[in-house]
Formats: C-alpha cells, structure tokens, sequence
C-alpha cells in the first residue's frame, strides 16, 4: 500500500538534502519523487529558489529516524502519524473548501489565471478561485492588464503547474457551460434561394406534364403552364411589356 507524501515534497526534499546525510533513493522514496529529479534538485537544476521545509520541525518525522537512515542506507523513512487530522475538502461536486497553493507555486498563479482568464471565458472569478487559490483583485487586474507584472506574464496551464488537477478543471469547465443561457429563439428563417427555386421547377414541370397527359393534346399544354406559372409568382406577358 502506497504511503502518502509529506506537506510540500519538493520543499522537503530539499532540506533533507541540505541537512541530512540521507541517499537519493532514500529521499525520494519519502518524498514520493523520481530519483532522478533529487539529483537534480542537488545539483541545482531543479526547485531552484524553494525554500527548505524541515520535517521534523512540522512533525513528518523525527531526528531518530533520520539518523537511523543514515546509517543504513536500505532503511525506508515512514511519514509520522498526524496527531491531529486534517480533513480533505472534496474537489468534485462536494463541499468546496479554500484551495491551498504551496509556497513554491504561489508565483506561478498569475501566469495561470491569465491561461484560464483566455483559454475558458466562460468561467467565473469564483470558479477561478477555487482552481488556483487566488483572490477577486488578482483576477480582476490580470483581466484588465493592470496587475504590476502584467508585462512578464505568460499563459501556462494550471493542470501542468500543479495547481490544480484535470478532473478539477473539468468540473469548472462543464459546469460554466451548463450555466450559460439558452440562445434565443430568433423564429422562422427564410428557405435558401436554391431550395425555393428548386421546388418551383418541380412544381412547373409536373403541371407540365399534367397538361399533356389531358385529351385534347398541346393545345391545352401551353395555357395550363403559364396558368401555373402565374401561380407560382410568374409574369404574364402583359407584365413583362409593361417593364
């Protein structure tokens, strides 16, 4: 069973590895990262201006534990249990509670709402809030180009700063077009000219062909046509001298 990961892993890390002895492996495992990205966060590559978040000090583990690890290489650190817990707000359709954004991404917020602010306009400040952990006056200044850094900023995808997840975004998303009014019913609109024009020859011919069908022969055949074609909205002679 996957163990959960402690508060800001990246913050974390980056203690451990400035203040323990500890392995690569050994931190990454606690702080649910790739190897790899520990190495880089080493050699600085990577959280570059992330200030470190000491585990011991918020509980996450204790200094026994750390010097036990260090120690033995192979010994897996466990996260502390919580003494007190933590409820979980619900992030799809429950309860919404106050979104919390770590330290380390708060700077990335406002390149986020501006990404929502021009990739979904349907969405509402509310649901913007909820999305990145931002306030109204925020919002309403990246929309209007008045906020202080507005010039530096670049739209980026709240999903892929870890802001929030998908599903989240979904959610906002579908529910914003749901609550977007009907289109007015603007009544009959006029058949296409091709469409009119259309039933008007099959109309003529089928007269036409009424006509020669009759006994009597072609001398009824031509008055029966312009009689129909009056009625369809032709011209009679007189008409046409008349222009």
């Amino acid at each position: 069973m996957a163990t959960a990961a402690p508060l800001m892993p990246k913050a974390t890390a980056v203690w451990l590895l400035d203040n323990t002895a500890l392995s690569f492996d050994q931190i990454a495992d606690f702080c649910k990262l790739h190897p790899l990205e520990i190495k880089a966060i080493a050699d600085g590559d990577a959280a570059q201006g992330i200030k470190g978040l000491d585990p011991i000090q918020t509980g996450q583990l204790t200094r026994e534990q750390i010097t036990a690890a260090e120690a033995d290489p192979n010994l897996v650190l466990k996260l502390a249990d919580q003494k007190v817990a933590v409820p979980q707000p619900e992030r799809a359709g429950g309860k919404k509670g106050p979104r919390y954004t770590p330290v380390s991404r708060r700077q990335d917020r406002p390149n986020a709402i501006l990404w929502l602010v021009r990739n979904h306009p349907e969405l509402k400040d509310a649901a913007i809030m909820r999305l990145v952990g931002t306030t109204k006056s925020t919002i309403s200044a990246i929309r209007d180009r008045t906020h202080w850094n507005a010039a530096a900023l670049a739209p980026m995808d709240p999903v892929t700063l870890g802001l929030c997840s998908q599903l989240d975004l979904d959610f906002e998303v579908n529910r914003a077009n749901k609550e977007k009014p009907a289109p007015a019913d603007t009544g009959a609109t006029l058949l296409p000219a091709a469409e009119t024009t259309a039933r008007k020859e099959a109309e003529v011919a089928a007269a036409a062909a009424e006509a020669e069908s009759r006994p009597g022969g072609s001398d009824l055949n031509v008055s029966a046509v312009f009689a129909k074609l009056k009625q369809l909205g032709g011209k009679s002679e007189k008409e046409e001298d008349g222009e």
